[in-house]
C-alpha cells in the first residue's frame, strides 16, 4: 500500500465558511481576502488542504448553495482577482484548495434554468425536471428537506418543477447528457485555472429513480430514501465525470452522501472504481436523531457504544479497499464540542481534546472545520429572531406554528442543540470587537463567550485546544502508522470508554478516550507495560488503571 500512497490520505483538510471567517471590507461578512490574511495562522497549524464552502455568485437563499453563475465569485466575498490572490498565496505556502461543487440543484436565477422555464420546448427544459400535476396535485407526494413539497408550481408553462431543497433551489436532471457535459466543462475551467479538488455537495442525489413515483416514505422525512438518493445511474455518471475530468488532474475529491453504508462506501471510493476519492458518511451523526419521528430536531445525546459500533464498521469495512473522511462536524451540523463532549467552562479544554484525539487517529483524512481548533462552542440563542438558516426557521414554523407539534420552547431547545447556525457564527480571532471577525454588525451574532474562547487567547496558552490539534497533525504527518495502520476497537460494549489499537509493521498504538465528566476505574495496566510510551496526553502521563474526566491519551506499545 506504501507504493501507492497518495497525497491526499496523509493530508489534513480545514473547512472554511467564507461568510463567517474574517470581514475586511466593513460589511459584517466574511470574504476572500480575509482568508487569504489568516493563512499563515492555518499553515502554523500544519493543515495540508483548504477546502472553501461555495463562494460562487448566489442569491443566497441557501447560504451560497444556490448558486446562479459558476464561473462568478459572489460580491459579498470579493473578485475572481481575490481568488486568483488566495490560490497563489495558499500555493505559495504549500497549502491546497478544494471547492464546493453544488451540481445537484442551481438556483432559480442561474440562466439555465431562466432559459428552462421561459416555455415547454427549449433546448433548455430537460435540464430540470419538469412535470404536469395529478390533477390539482403536485406529480408525486415528495418532501423536500427544507419542509413541504418537493415541487414547485410554475405559472409561466403551467407545470411543476422538481426541488429536493428550497424552492429556489430546482434540481438538475443529470439524464440530459448535454447538461452533464456543462458541467464537466465548468469543471475543468476551475482545475484548470489551479484548485485541488472538490468536496462534491448531495452528490448521490444526482440520479433519481426513474418514473418518479410515490413512495411510502416521502424522500427527506429521512435522508437517504431510494427515490432521490443512490440512483440507478449515479455510479454511471461518477465514473464518466472522472473519465472526462477527474482523472486528468493530481487532485482530491470527496463526495457527500446521505444515506450511505461502508458497502455503498465501496462502490462510490473503492480503490478500482474510478469515481471518488472518499466520500462523508453520516451514520455516526444520526444516532442522537429523534425517537419521535422529528429526525435531527431532538435533544438527545449520541449513545457512545452505538457511535463505536458505526466508526468500527467505516473503518473495518474500508480498510485497503477505499479511504474513510473523518469528520465530528461541519457546516451543518452543531459544534463538536458542544454534541459530543462538554462545552461547560470546567471540560470544554478537556473534552475538546479527547475528541480530536479520538477522531485524529483513526485511518483516513480528517477534516477540522473552523473553530473547532480552539475549542469554539454551539451559540446557545435563546430568541428564534437570532436564527438565519432557512432550515431551521422552516423546521419552526412547520413544528411549533403549522403542525403545533412542539411547543415554543421544546423547539428552542431544539434548534439549540441543532440547528446549523450553531456552527456558523463568525470566528473568534481575539477579544476586540465582534471577537475580531468584523467591525461592523456581523450577518449572524457572534458568539459572546468569544472573551473566552478565541485564537489570539490559544496562541499565547501553550496548553491550548489549538497547540494540541498542532500535535495532533505533526504525529500523523511523523508516523506512518496513523495512515497505514489496522483498527481494531477494544471494550466495544462500554459505554463511557473508547479504546482502539492501530497497528502496523509490528508496531502497536493505543487509544484511550473517556467520554464522561466521572473518574472511571478501568483494567488498563493490561495493556501499559514499563516499555510503553506515551505520545500524546490530555493530561499528561496516565495513572494506574483510572481515567480522569474526558481523559485522552495515545500509547505506543511495541
Amino acid at each position: 500500500m506504501a507504493a501507492t500512497i497518495k497525497w491526499w490520505q496523509q493530508a489534513v483538510v480545514y473547512q472554511v465558511y467564507p461568510r463567517s471567517f474574517q470581514d475586511t471590507n466593513h460589511d459584517g461578512i466574511g470574504d476572500l481576502k480575509g482568508i487569504t490574511a489568516h493563512l499563515d495562522y492555518l499553515k502554523q497549524l500544519g493543515i495540508d488542504v483548504i477546502w472553501l464552502n461555495p463562494i460562487y455568485r448566489s442569491p443566497n437563499d441557501d447560504n451560497g448553495y444556490d448558486i446562479s453563475d459558476y464561473q462568478q465569485i459572489a460580491a459579498d466575498f470579493g473578485t475572481m482577482a481575490d481568488f486568483d490572490e488566495l490560490l497563489q498565496a495558499a500555493h505559495d505556502r504549500g497549502l491546497k484548495i478544494i471547492m464546493d461543487l453544488v451540481v445537484n440543484h442551481t438556483s432559480d436565477e442561474h440562466p439555465w434554468f431562466k432559459r428552462s422555464r421561459q416555455d415547454r420546448t427549449n433546448q433548455y427544459r430537460d435540464f430540470y425536471f419538469w412535470r404536469s400535476g395529478n390533477g390539482k396535485k403536485a406529480p408525486n407526494n415528495w418532501d423536500a428537506a427544507f419542509g413541504g413539497s418537493a415541487w414547485q408550481y410554475d405559472e409561466q408553462t403551467q407545470q411543476y418543477y422538481l426541488h429536493t431543497f428550497s424552492t429556489k433551489q430546482p434540481d438538475l436532471n443529470w439524464e440530459n447528457p448535454t447538461l452533464r457535459e456543462s458541467v464537466y466543462t465548468m469543471m475543468t475551467w476551475w482545475l484548470n485555472k489551479g484548485v485541488d479538488g472538490f468536496r462534491m455537495d448531495v452528490i448521490n442525489q444526482i440520479s433519481k429513480l426513474p418514473g418518479l413515483p410515490d413512495g411510502p416514505l416521502k424522500p427527506h422525512s429521512q435522508f437517504g430514501d431510494a427515490r432521490v438518493t443512490n440512483g440507478p445511474r449515479v455510479h454511471e455518471f461518477l465514473q464518466e465525470m472522472n473519465q472526462e475530468v477527474l482523472s486528468q488532474f493530481d487532485i482530491m475529491t470527496v463526495g457527500e452522501t446521505h444515506g450511505v453504508t461502508p458497502a455503498d462506501a465501496l462502490k462510490y471510493a473503492g480503490a478500482d472504481r474510478h469515481e471518488l476519492d472518499m466520500v462523508f458518511e453520516f451514520q455516526h451523526l444520526r444516532l442522537d436523531n429523534s425517537q419521535h419521528g422529528l429526525g435531527k430536531w431532538s435533544t438527545r445525546k449520541t449513545p457512545l457504544v452505538a457511535l463505536k459500533k458505526v466508526i468500527s464498521d467505516w473503518q473495518v469495512g474500508l480498510e485497503g479497499r477505499a479511504w474513510n473522511s473523518l469528520f465530528w462536524n461541519n457546516h451543518d451540523t452543531p459544534r463538536a464540542v458542544s454534541r459530543f463532549g462538554d462545552d461547560r467552562p470546567a471540560y470544554r479544554v478537556r473534552s475538546a481534546k479527547m475528541l480530536a484525539t479520538c477522531l485524529h487517529l483513526l485511518q483516513g483524512t480528517p477534516y477540522i472545520y473552523q473553530g473547532e481548533e480552539l475549542g469554539m462552542t454551539d451559540a446557545h440563542f435563546t430568541e428564534l429572531a437570532s436564527y438565519r438558516d432557512i432550515e431551521s426557521l422552516n423546521a419552526y414554523r412547520d413544528l411549533v406554528t403549522e403542525r403545533q407539534l412542539l411547543s415554543p420552547a421544546d423547539m428552542m431547545a431544539r434548534l439549540a442543540a441543532r440547528s446549523r447556525d450553531n456552527s456558523r457564527t463568525p470566528m473568534q480571532w481575539d477579544t476586540e470587537v465582534n471577537a475580531g471577525f468584523s467591525d461592523a454588525a456581523p450577518w449572524l451574532t457572534v458568539n459572546p463567550n468569544y472573551r473566552q474562547i478565541n485564537a489570539a487567547a490559544a496562541l499565547a496558552d501553550p496548553d491550548s485546544v489549538w497547540y494540541y490539534y498542532q500535535h495532533l497533525i505533526q504525529l500523523r504527518h511523523q508516523y506512518p502508522l496513523v495512515t497505514l495502520g489496522s483498527f481494531e476497537l477494544l471494550w466495544a460494549d462500554d459505554p463511557q470508554v473508547f479504546l482502539y489499537a492501530r497497528q502496523w509493521e509490528g508496531r502497536t498504538w493505543l487509544v484511550c478516550c473517556n467520554f464522561k465528566a466521572e473518574t472511571l476505574s478501568r483494567p488498563l495496566d493490561q495493556y501499559l507495560t514499563p516499555t510503553a510510551k506515551c505520545l500524546i496526553s490530555n493530561y499528561g502521563e496516565q495513572q494506574p488503571n483510572k481515567l480522569r474526566p474526558y481523559e485522552a491519551w495515545v500509547y505506543r506499545l511495541a
